[in-house]
């Protein structure tokens, strides 16, 4: 039992490892100019959709002060 166990454990810890590693690399090129593109990216879609997210967010939030003066 305990030789099955090591065998799995083994086996987890190597997967890990490898997931690290994989992990390690894929953030490795993230950098400073891809950041900005995000960051502009999503500033834009805001300024494109202001009306529509206002609307939302003030119906969402009529919704919770209705579901508040229920309680």
């Amino acid at each position: 039992m305990r030789k099955t166990w090591n065998k799995v454990r083994n086996w987890m810890d190597g997967k890990l490892i490898g997931w690290r590693c994989f992990m390690e690399e894929e953030n490795a090129g993230m950098g400073t100019v891809e950041i900005i593109l995000i960051i502009v990216v999503l500033v834009g879609i805001v300024i494109i959709f202001k009306s529509q997210i206002t609307e939302l967010v003030e119906s969402i939030f009529s919704k919770i002060t209705k579901q508040v003066n229920k309680v």
